[in-house]
């Protein structure tokens, strides 16, 4: 973890509005930021779910011009990207809105920053710093999961080869997040698991990240309880209000730790799943937590205890060592009560050749170096059997 004497740096949306109703202000957050033609950055469900005309509907009302662009696949490819671009340069568009899970959200901070930056999107992979912005973001987010409303990060697919990449920097931060949890009644119970489980690995891994300080180890300790509490409750009742609200502050406060100290392992393994099966990134970070959380304890105990006590899965009582067990024990239990499946259950299938790219795609990313335990190629390989 950062020593006293280690410098934090934290970057975060210069607008955040959090509760039921925050995204029917948006005209009144454009007009703040002196915006009046954006662009809505989108995808066909939510268009037909009645979501996005939730928020044209304002902006309608308001008499503020807008487009839409509402092509966004899960798992936003670089193709998606340019195909955004066609449409938002095409227009007079002065911002843009992300509406929906990560994939719109992160789709909006590419379409706006490649507006402005030469080249294709892959330049900027990290650790490249993309600070060149475009036009102002305004992320609402349409699940309790991704927290890419309030991350200097999104994620990006690429078509010429099968890899998932990180972009990072002060072009990929929002302008403002519209934080309305009510969004999140509408959805499916896997989808509710996976992006709760998703917000509750982004938050155990900042907190055991060894970029984590202070600042962000409130925002990650905060976020855990709210996951561990309310997740069962809304994957079996998807109006339970209190439960959706618990889940979306979570996924927003979960994403100012990671943004800003950071994920690490389960992260790095996670994207090869999704580029090389298109399996989703929430469900393939639930498919991992339990082993990597496994494999990483010994190298901080006191971290992964405080998690779990955090959570009412160890007492104060327990040792550092049983806590970290009950931990590991509680996560493969969480997997089960959500029926988190196993991929080769999906019909996905590897050899020794596929695991040793996925894992080299992993420690590529550089995400498994900030795990408390840094792993090999050939322990990631292991994991990724273990798992399967």
């Amino acid at each position: 973890m950062m020593t006293a004497h280690t410098l934090g740096r934290v970057q975060s949306p210069r607008i955040i509005r959090i509760g039921h109703g925050a995204a029917l202000e948006i005209a009144e957050v454009l007009a703040q930021l002196g915006l009046s033609r954006p662009l809505v950055v989108s995808d066909a469900d939510l268009v037909a779910l009645g979501h996005v005309s939730r928020v044209t509907d304002v902006l309608d009302a308001a008499g503020v011009g807008w487009g839409l662009f509402a092509e966004v696949t899960p798992d936003p490819t670089d193709a998606c990207v340019e195909t955004g671009l066609t449409t938002f340069h095409a227009g007079d568009f002065d911002c843009v809105i992300g509406l929906g899970g990560g994939s719109p959200m992160d789709a909006a901070k590419a379409i706006s920053f490649m507006a402005v930056n030469p080249g294709h999107v892959r330049d900027y992979k990290a650790p490249t710093q993309i600070d060149c912005c475009g036009v102002p973001v305004i992320c609402i987010p349409t699940t309790g999961g991704t927290g890419s409303e309030m991350t200097r990060w999104c994620v990006i697919t690429d078509t010429k080869a099968p890899e998932k990449y990180n972009l990072s920097g002060l072009a990929c931060v929002a302008t403002a997040a519209l934080i309305d949890w009510s969004f999140t009644t509408t959805l499916p119970a896997r989808i509710t698991a996976d992006t709760a489980v998703d917000s509750l690995t982004h938050a155990i891994e900042a907190y055991v990240s060894r970029k984590a300080f202070a600042y962000t180890d409130g925002f990650a300790l905060q976020a855990m309880p709210l996951i561990s509490d309310h997740v069962r409750r809304a994957y079996h009742d998807p109006e339970d209000v209190i439960a959706r609200e618990a889940l979306m502050l979570a996924a927003s406060l979960a994403g100012m730790a990671f943004s800003n100290a950071s994920v690490a392992l389960v992260h790095g393994m996670s994207r090869p799943i999704g580029a090389h099966f298109h399996v989703a990134h929430g469900l393939s970070n639930a498919m991992l937590l339990p082993a990597v959380t496994a494999f990483s304890v010994t190298a901080a105990p006191k971290r992964y205890a405080d998690c779990a006590r955090v959570m009412n899965m160890a007492t104060s009582e327990d040792t550092d060592l049983q806590a970290c067990e009950k931990l590991i024990d509680r996560l493969a239990r969480l997997n089960a009560d959500l029926a988190v499946p196993t991929p080769s259950s999906l019909g996905h299938s590897v050899d020794q050749n596929m695991l040793r790219l996925m894992a080299k795609q992993a420690l590529a990313s550089g995400s498994p170096q900030n795990n408390p335990r840094v792993p090999t190629e050939v322990e990631i390989v292991s994991l990724y059997e273990q798992i399967w």
